[in-house]
């Protein structure tokens, strides 16, 4: 395990006064602590009514996988199936909400992708346990996390964080990778006093169509996409409601077989241009008003193009058209759960 410095991970950019988190009952149901969600919100990214810090418990590279666990105050988020989106709201039994991020420690690419799954024990008795949920949010970027009830304050707990094999596709050097579980430990003691000194901002701002900035997160990673520049091939941008949309073109990379081309499309958020992963995407490549190729796109990590959807294409040039036929099926924190659904078509020159 590294050590780390705690109180590492702040909020970027301060805002209205830092709310006082004694009292009795559950966060949610201290309205002094957490505004409630706002009635005005857009049906975009958006900035919240409120930013969080966190505190950082530790980090640990397994197998393939570097993996930092952080937790803050028990959160609620909204989950998404489909097109549907659910609230998850802050349970009385609810301790924390714990964070883990999980890259490639070479390359500092984050692996979205991944099952995650904690457990907590205590002197070997199993306290709770969870598959957390892939999640994306303003300061933290992308994650995975849940809230962990059964937490004793002053008590120090086992912590493992178990981390599956990759949905995505690897290829380039990576190929052959991510295909192992490993498992992460930590130790935690549980100090309510501790937690109730994380940063908790109030902010004027909420419902405002921008961001939060990204969270000063020393040498673990947020998931932020790679610029235009720095992709290889000749790159292509366009824009369609909060997703920004990164295309190129480039020579097969190592496990994609039998193609000429080889087309990667990188999808990032509007503003702070985090990852957008689990999508369904497609794209459609036209010449002169006729169509050369269609596909729908596959999730891919790549040690030069990042994570991405990708797929091989014919040896040409044109109009390509990119739809989302899925929204990212990922967790949001506030001012990210309304946006990336009904996205319109994207069109770019390739």
């Amino acid at each position: 395990m590294w050590p780390v410095n705690r109180r590492a991970f702040l909020v970027a950019g301060s805002a209205a006064g830092v709310a006082a988190l004694a009292g009795c009952g559950t966060l949610e149901s201290r309205a002094i602590d957490i505004p409630p969600v706002l009635d005005d919100r857009p049906d975009a990214i958006y900035v919240p009514g409120h930013a969080e810090g966190m505190d950082m418990v530790g980090m640990d590279t397994v197998g393939d996988y570097a993996v930092a666990l952080s937790y803050s105050y028990p959160h609620r988020f909204w989950t998404v199936t489909g097109d549907v989106r659910e609230r998850t709201s802050i349970e009385d039994s609810d301790s924390i909400h714990l964070m883990a991020t999980v890259w490639d420690a070479e390359t500092g690419i984050v692996l979205p992708d991944v099952g995650v799954a904690v457990e907590i024990t205590q002197d070997g008795s199993l306290v709770t346990e969870e598959t957390i949920y892939a999640m994306l949010s303003q300061p933290m970027g992308v994650h995975h996390g849940a809230n962990f009830p059964g937490l004793e304050d002053g008590e120090t707990y086992a912590v493992a964080v178990r981390v599956g094999a990759t949905a995505s596709r690897p290829t380039g050097a990576f190929t052959g990778r991510f295909g192992e579980p490993a498992t992460a430990t930590f130790e935690f003691t549980f100090d309510e006093s501790e937690m109730r000194e994380i940063r908790f901002d109030r902010l004027d701002r909420g419902g405002e169509r921008d961001a939060l900035e990204p969270m000063s997160m020393d040498s673990v990673p947020t998931g932020v996409a790679a610029e235009p520049d720095e992709l290889p091939g000749e790159t292509a941008t366009a824009s369609a409601g909060d997703v920004r949309y990164v295309a190129t073109v480039v020579e097969p990379p190592a496990g994609v077989d039998g193609a000429e081309s080889y087309l990667a499309v990188s999808p990032r958020t509007r503003y702070n241009g985090y990852h957008l992963s689990r999508m369904g995407l497609t794209a459609r490549l036209e010449r002169d008003g006729e169509s050369i190729a269609e596909a729908e796109l596959t999730r891919t990590i790549d040690p030069d193009l990042g994570y991405h959807y990708g797929t091989a294409l014919p040896d040409s040039t044109g109009e390509l058209s990119i739809a989302v036929e899925t929204p990212p099926q990922v967790a949001r924190h506030e001012g990210y759960e309304t946006a990336f659904f009904d996205v319109p078509t994207a069109t770019l020159s390739v």
